[in-house]
């Protein structure tokens, strides 16, 4: 062909290093457009979701924690599509690679070294062998890799990529630029490897793939040596050998005593090692023993005290605290409370759980689920009841939710309701105080489907977790309705001190209920929120940097001055949110509902808002310098002095909005929808005898340079305005 023909004409160097790029972008489209394929299903999915491959996931981690990449999702669903494309994007690239390799030791070519007109060679012009190409490539990628890989962890960049990335350009780079200090030309992995790249000229023949055969020893030792130097070696160890053994049968005796105190040691040792071993296992035995008559005494006494005093009874329910290392003691304990009817009883049962600590945490966690699903029961029964108006006779009718001192000790014991409430309050309170108390961020792994909030029907309780750290903790569809947690920690940086990376512990909020929750100032940078209700909760100042929060209810949220930086609220709900002096800089809100917010002076530059719906929104100096906001609905919105600057508004609809003193220089308007929107304030009526008249100042959005001509809907008016204040529009003389 022509093209390689000319190819053929650039120096050696040149085709070298076009061949090589070639070959890497073969590598890299081949995985590239199957990730994009699957991605672009996950997007657009109209199957049900599925979790992620299996390999996938352990590819992913092995990743992340080799480059200390954060993995924010742990159990990601995805379209089947996106399963099978990203398999792919796995294993073609691997193919691709391996039959690059193959074609450059069979061949010394791989396809576009063969079309730049270059080949790798041995010494003695052979095609080098699968072998020794793996050499090669290993000491090309492996080493430059290695030694920027241990640049970039210890020099401090680590752990931003591109750094890393540019320390393996240069280390590659400082390999290729070796080849001009060799005098044969070779780069340094083709030194390692014994390869040189030679230019094919117009012949491409295959050359069989092997490594040459290695001489005969012989030839490599020097004539006169072999025999000399073998003969010395051997004679010095006969010698050796023939002393020791001469010795030995010079002094027999002392060989014998010898062997018999050396016996004597070894018999010693291994006696006293068994006796000690033994004796380790007789008194674990015995401590094992004495807990199980522990264990059976407490069981006993505490069955009979059930009919005892109170008093008696928590006597033996706190004896429980001597064996708080028996998990068999954390199941008795809570098995008792699932079953208990006297509230002090109750209340001992829970301060000996507290007192155990988080050994109790699995255990309550099951209890808690489970009388949350009791009391929901009952409430539906009740419900049910009293539609058909069977209701339960006076002695048996349930009660609303319990509150302190609103009812006895006996009404309480007498009430279906109120106990379930009482012992769902019992196990919401240890679990707080176990967090509060005795937690260290990590330690604490599973609080998941847990009702810790105020639900329906449930005995008041006051979850409050302020200012202390619940990162890495697991709260995945639970219940934290009205709790405080102002200026909680929800993520921290792990043993590496940085945030961002692998070992970070990050809170899972998704799906977890948080309506009306006290959020001030609290962590949740990278915290998952996906799917949470947070509706009237209330975010001031809290920092949600880089948090997911795709398809979350933020209904009526406070989130005045809060950080949600390149935050993710993609199809959220912000109906009626406070948004002023918010930071949403990159965040993406692709099709997000925030109708009537309020957001005055919020930042939204570089931020993806197609698609999203803001009417009756007040965005008065809100700043969406070069934001994205293709086929938005700002309808009925306020934004005076809003920036539009670089802003992408194609085919956006500011329908009745208030655009007074609004900044659209730069703005790509095409498209956009302008039907009754007020360009100029009217002017203000003159009040009674004014003497002094305020001077009508011009209100009216800044457009100078501003094309028009592809707006729809524009009156007269507007137009007028257009042209008298330098925008661009055809009917403009």
């Amino acid at each position: 062909m022509s093209w390689q023909k000319r190819f053929r004409k650039l120096p050696l160097g040149v085709r070298r290093c076009g061949a090589w790029v070639v070959e890497v972008s073969l590598i890299v489209a081949s995985g590239a457009v199957p990730f994009s394929i699957g991605l672009y299903a996950k997007e657009h999915q109209a199957q049900e979701a599925v979790p992620l491959n299996p390999v996938l996931v352990k590819t992913h981690e092995t990743i992340a924690q080799t480059l200390s990449l954060p993995i924010y999702q742990k159990n990601p669903q995805v379209a089947p599509l996106t399963n099978f494309f990203w398999t792919a994007a796995l294993v073609t690239p691997l193919l691709v690679t391996g039959w690059q390799l193959y074609k450059l030791g069979v061949r010394g070519q791989t396809l576009p070294k063969q079309w730049f007109g270059v080949r790798v060679v041995t010494g003695e012009d052979h095609s080098p062998g699968v072998g020794r190409v793996m050499l090669r490539e290993g000491g090309r990628w492996g080493l430059s890799a290695g030694i920027a890989f241990a640049i970039w962890r210890y020099i401090g960049a680590y752990p931003d990529l591109g750094v890393l990335t540019g320390l393996i350009g240069l280390v590659l780079l400082g390999d290729g630029l070796s080849a001009k200090i060799d005098r044969r030309g070779r780069s340094l992995h083709d030194t390692i490897a014994g390869t040189r790249v030679v230019d094919a000229g117009e012949d491409d023949r295959t050359l069989p793939g092997s490594f040459p055969a290695s001489p005969p020893r012989w030839l490599l030792q020097r004539p006169g040596r072999t025999t000399a130097t073998t003969g010395e070696v051997g004679a010095r160890q006969n010698k050796k050998a023939f002393l020791f053994f001469n010795w030995v049968r010079q002094h027999p005796r002392f060989t014998v005593l010898i062997l018999f105190l050396f016996s004597m040691v070894v018999m010693a040792g291994l006696l006293v090692g068994a006796y000690i071993y033994l004796q380790i296992r007789a008194e674990r035995s015995i401590s094992a023993q004495q807990k199980n008559d522990l264990f059976i005494a407490l069981s006993k006494q505490i069955s009979a005290n059930s009919n005892g005093t109170l008093a008696e009874k928590q006597t033996a329910i706190s004896a429980a605290a001597a064996l708080e290392d028996d998990p068999r003691v954390v199941r008795l304990l809570v098995d008792l409370l699932a079953q208990e009817k006297e509230p002090k009883v109750i209340e001992t049962i829970q301060q000996v759980l507290v007192r155990i600590g988080l050994d109790a945490l699995p255990e309550l966690q099951r209890l808690n689920q489970t009388l949350a699903k009791e009391l929901d029961a009952l409430l539906i029964s009740e419900a049910q009841k009293e539609e058909t108006g069977k209701a339960a006779d006076s002695s048996k009718k349930l009660v609303p939710p319990l509150r302190k001192n609103e009812l006895t000790d006996a009404e309480i014991s007498n009430n279906p309701l109120a106990l379930v409430q009482l012992r769902l309050r019992a196990t919401q309170e240890a679990i707080v105080k176990i967090i509060s108390i005795k937690n260290n961020p990590g330690t604490v792994k599973d609080l998941s489907r847990t009702v810790l909030g105020q639900t329906l029907g449930a005995a008041p309780f006051d979850l409050v977790l302020d200012k202390i750290d619940v990162s890495g903790i697991n709260f995945q569809g639970a219940s934290l309705a009205g709790g405080s947690f102002q200026g909680t920690r929800f993520s921290s940086a792990g043993k590496d001190d940085r945030l961002g990376t692998f070992d970070d512990l990050i809170a899972d909020l998704s799906s977890t209920d948080l309506r009306q929750a006290n959020l001030t100032g609290a962590v949740l940078s990278y915290v998952s929120l996906e799917n949470a209700n947070l509706i009237r909760a209330t975010l001031d100042r809290a920092n949600l940097f880089e948090a997911r929060l795709t398809g979350a209810n933020l209904g009526s949220a406070k989130l005045i001055g809060a950080s949600l930086e390149k935050a993710v609220l993609e199809k959220a709900s912000l109906t009626g949110a406070d948004l002023t002096e918010a930071n949403l800089s990159q965040a993406n809100l692709h099709r997000a509902s925030l109708t009537r917010v309020g957001a005055m002076g919020t930042q939204l530059q570089l931020a993806n808002l197609t698609e999203s719906d803001w009417r009756e929104a007040d965005l008065s100096v809100a700043n969406f310098n070069r934001a994205i906001l293709k086929n938005a609905n700002l309808g009925s919105t306020r934004l005076k002095g809003t920036n539009f600057n670089g802003t992408q508004l194609q085919n956006a609809s500011f329908r009745n909005a208030d655009l007074s003193m609004a900044d659209f220089r730069g703005a790509n308007l095409e498209g956009a929808d302008f039907q009754g929107a007020i360009f100029l304030a009217p002017k203000q009526p003159v009040v009674g005898d004014q003497f002094i008249q305020t001077p009508n100042i011009a209100t009216g959005p800044r457009i100078k340079g501003v094309d028009f001509s592809k707006v729809k809907n524009l009156d007269s008016e507007q137009i007028g305005y257009i042209c008298e204040n330098g925008g661009r529009h055809p009917r403009c003389q």
